[in-house]
């Protein structure tokens, strides 16, 4: 149980170190236009040295459709769908190497309805291990199986806590990501 709690920990810990490493280390250009005041069409996000860090798109001021995040080395660490600002559909995360400027393997899957867990989360360990397979419904979890690194099966009340401590990292980094884009909106003046 340890081990899962440290792994899981470790893996939120990397990503959102990883994605703001870049973010607060560089000046970042937003890109993209904009109708009545308010973003609207596409959207990209850059570095001072031209890497692409966040490009998705807007309407009339609200996130719609896919949006892909990278980090300052430009490794995949998120897509993220959107629907008038509400998370909907699968979002995917991926484990990263600092500095390797790629990433590794999924950390996990969730499908969102109304930016709220809704289906079958699966999430795995660095070594591409299962470690978790939470079924959701609209939010509250339903039914959870999570294993050690090992592959060995945890009990259901490990697992539904390392399914808490999973959602809460989740919801902390989507909130990293939702704040680096609601703070690099482009001129609307």
């Amino acid at each position: 149980m340890g081990a899962a709690r440290s792994l899981a920990r470790g893996g939120l810990s990397l990503a959102l170190s990883a994605f703001a490493a870049g973010a607060g280390a560089q000046q970042l250009e937003a890109v993209g236009a904009c109708r009545d005041g308010v973003p609207n069409g596409a959207y990209e996000l850059y570095q001072a040295d031209g890497r692409l860090r966040v490009v998705g798109a807007f309407a009339q001021g609200r996130r719609t459709g896919t949006f892909i995040f990278w980090t300052g080395d430009g490794a995949r660490i998120g897509v993220i769908p959107y629907s008038d600002d509400a998370r909907i559909g699968t979002i995917a995360l991926w484990y990263t190497t600092r500095g390797s400027g790629r990433e590794l393997r999924p950390k996990s899957e969730a499908p969102y309805v109304d930016s709220k867990p809704h289906g079958i989360k699966r999430s795995w360990y660095r070594s591409g291990q299962p470690e978790l397979e939470a079924r959701y419904e609209r939010g509250g979890l339903q039914g959870v199986k999570a294993w050690t690194g090992a592959g060995l099966p945890l009990a259901e009340v490990e697992a539904r806590a390392l399914a808490a401590r999973e959602l809460s990292g989740d919801e902390a980094l989507y909130a990293s990501l939702d704040a680096l884009v609601r703070d690099h909106l482009p001129r609307c003046d």
